[in-house]
């Protein structure tokens, strides 16, 4: 019999993979793919919502991504524009929450001016919360979480894994209980190290923007065969 309490997991955490191939395989420029992706993190958001899975975080531009062409980082940064233009209505409808977690530092002052708009027209929804990870490193996010402390005077005999999580970008969510890469690679790429220290592990050979409500069920059913004992023994 399934434990109806991690039936369904309250924070899933996505690694969106793949939306090059897919543009690739269609003898299309890598912009399409993207945009293709921003299509399917719609989907999963409704989906989600659906299942009454309440909090989804999204890895849709990782502090490495600067290292690719100049014209494809240029694009994609239209194109967040371009889908918070297009989509923040819907999901403020929907009573999405959208909080954008990442380093903002070095980036346009209309990317930072949308996302501070989002998140306030949203701030009081509470139906399911989109976190969006962008120009995010997991390690970037625990050297800035430690040097937040270390500005909050904390000591070190007082810095316990619990106070130290509330200077984390995250801080405030629960860990992710299910972890999703899409696009057939698996490794974490750098994503929410701090937070995936429990998490269950689904990697999907999909391309992202082909992730959809059955690729997102196949993970939910992975994950409700986990035994998740958190380093203890399961009782008999």
């Amino acid at each position: 019999m399934v434990d109806a309490e991690r039936s369904v997991p309250r924070h899933i955490a996505i690694v969106m993979d793949g939306n090059g191939r897919w543009a690739k395989k269609r003898f299309l420029p890598r912009f399409f793919g993207h945009k293709a992706g921003v299509d399917a993190v719609v989907r999963t958001v409704q989906a989600c919502i659906d299942r009454g899975v309440p909090e989804l975080t999204v890895f849709a531009f990782s502090s490495e991504n600067w290292r690719r062409p100049a014209d494809e980082v240029s694009g994609l940064m239209g194109l967040v524009l371009a889908a918070m233009s297009r989509y923040m209505a819907r999901m403020h409808a929907l009573g999405v929450r959208v909080r954008i977690v990442g380093d903002r530092q070095g980036l346009g002052d209309k990317l930072r001016k949308a996302w501070d708009e989002a998140e306030s027209l949203t701030a009081h929804n509470t139906r399911l919360t989109l976190n969006v990870a962008f120009n995010y490193g997991g390690r970037w996010d625990v050297v800035q979480a430690a040097r937040r402390a270390l500005a909050a005077g904390v000591q070190p005999e007082d810095l316990t894994e619990s106070r130290f999580g509330e200077f984390m970008a995250t801080a405030g969510s629960p860990d992710p209980d299910l972890f999703i890469r899409t696009g057939g690679e698996v490794r974490i790429s750098n994503f929410l190290l701090w937070q995936v220290a429990y998490s269950e592990f689904v990697f999907s050979d999909c391309l992202w923007p082909e992730f959809g409500e059955a690729q997102l069920d196949a993970a939910l059913a992975a994950y409700r065969q986990r035994d998740r004992r958190f380093g203890g023994v399961k009782e008999a």
